[in-house]
């Protein structure tokens, strides 16, 4: 990476317990405001920094931009690199107050907030309105035998959703289950790629208070298993909410040795806000 270009941040989002989270590349465009980015940059960045994802933050009169890359390219939204942003933004205004921001990615304008807890942030902001639809029987069979799961067992609760780009929700029976399965990664992108989907997000039965966890698959991306996957879990919330479970909890990273933990709670219109946790390791 040239000198000439902006400081890399690495954040630590959606902890759990002060541990674990899905370490996260941020980069204040603006701190450098004569470098000339590229997307090709842009997308070296989270291998660069060992992290999967990266955001990139810069001021537009009064709202803050974000883009999202991976090492594939950029996403229309990434959820535990919103959080991200805010903590290296609250971080950055100092004091004990919520930083407040008003945060544009590439299809809208939303608020997003984060404050002090200890020496980390606690950052939470509107995921916006989660479209849910039932998949295709072609899409069904096809992205649940990519996962190494039997069509037919998987039940009716099988949803495709959206804050953004669609991805799959799958239930499975307990954590168990959960830690126990094996996707065919290959099969799974060509399945993605074929439908359009970011990935599949498969999880738990949440217990009657709303706790369970997930793992997410998101080949297609460049990501074969996320530490967190926020936007997905919003996804949930929404979905869950037919049911009258109007707030969850998420583990997620388990399986990659990096334990982390997202909050969401579900609005009026399907409407989800998204927290979690976060640490600023440089700055």
């Amino acid at each position: 990476m040239s000198a000439a270009t902006p400081h890399v941040t690495v954040v630590r989002a959606c902890l759990r317990g002060g541990a674990g989270g899905s370490p996260t590349a941020v980069v204040v465009e603006d701190d450098t405001p004569d470098a000339r980015l590229d997307d090709a940059w842009r997308r070296r960045v989270p291998a660069a920094w060992g992290t999967s994802h990266a955001v990139y933050v810069r001021r537009e009169g009064d709202l803050t931009a974000l883009r999202f890359f991976t090492s594939a390219g950029e996403l229309p939204a990434c959820g535990h690199g919103t959080v991200a942003a805010l903590a290296l933004l609250a971080a950055r205004a100092g004091g004990d107050r919520p930083h407040r921001a008003t945060l544009r990615t590439g299809r809208r304008v939303f608020a997003g907030r984060a404050g002090r807890a200890g020496d980390r942030f606690a950052a939470a902001f509107d995921a916006g309105r989660v479209d849910l639809r039932e998949p295709t029987a072609e899409e069904r069979v096809i992205v649940l035998t990519a996962l190494g799961l039997d069509p037919v067992e998987a039940g009716p609760d099988v949803r495709i959703a959206g804050v953004g780009r669609e991805r799959v929700l799958v239930p499975v029976a307990d954590r168990a289950a959960l830690a126990a399965l094996t996707p065919h990664l290959d099969e799974l992108r060509t399945a993605c790629d074929r439908f359009g989907l970011l990935g599949a997000y498969v999880h738990s039965t949440p217990t009657p208070d709303g706790v369970l966890a997930a793992r997410m698959f998101a080949p297609s991306i460049g990501v074969p298993e996320d530490i967190a996957n926020a936007n997905s879990t919003a996804c949930l919330a929404a979905h869950l909410a037919g049911r009258g479970i109007t707030g969850i909890a998420v583990d997620m990273g388990d399986s990659l040795g990096s334990p982390a933990t997202i909050t969401a709670t579900t609005g009026p219109g399907r409407t989800v806000e998204l927290g979690g946790t976060a640490e600023v390791l440089t700055a």
